[in-house]
């Protein structure tokens, strides 16, 4: 590589090992679980924003 960012040799690699649409799958599941999170706490919350 040309001396790029690492995390983009990271995603380059993980392509050219498993291919594009794992690589595209993980990138969603990733870029998901931070609101999945966010939601699951707001689901806990609402029990005490409704007394």
């Amino acid at each position: 590589m040309r001396g790029g960012n690492p995390l983009e040799e990271t995603w380059v690699s993980v392509v050219t090992e498993v291919g594009f649409p794992i690589a595209v799958t993980f990138y969603l599941l990733h870029r998901i679980e931070g609101k999945l999170n966010q939601l699951i706490e707001s689901i806990h919350a609402l029990p005490e924003k409704m007394k």
